[in-house]
């Protein structure tokens, strides 16, 4: 799992890539941790564009940034997220709690 951070200012956008499973969740967590104490955010987005496949565990990384973000008083949001983990974030319910941006999408997570 990788994670590659880009923003400006006070917004942090965390891009993943690669597969978010219960192997590689401890160390995305860890990542985006790390990233949001270096960079302390108002708004984090999590771009999902390179995620080849998700588990449950993706839900538990979710969670972290949202609790995180809320503690530091700012807010999170999810974009360009693939049909896989889409099903896996919609049957979890975890689109009442984090927003999904729209935003452009990678060719493999279009669904036109």
């Amino acid at each position: 799992m990788e994670v590659i951070s880009s923003g400006e200012g006070r917004e942090l956008t965390l891009t993943l890539r690669g597969e978010l499973d219960h192997h590689a969740a401890k160390e995305a967590m860890r990542k985006l941790e790390w990233e949001l104490d270096a960079a302390l955010p108002s708004k984090l987005t999590l771009d999902f564009s390179g995620v080849s496949f998700m588990d449950s565990s993706g839900i538990a990384v979710v969670m972290r940034a949202l609790k995180r973000m809320r503690a530091m008083g700012g807010s999170a949001a999810i974009k360009n997220v693939p049909p896989q983990a889409k099903k896996v974030f919609t049957a979890a319910g975890i689109f009442r709690i984090v927003p999904l941006e729209e935003g452009e999408k990678s060719d493999e997570s279009k669904t036109e």
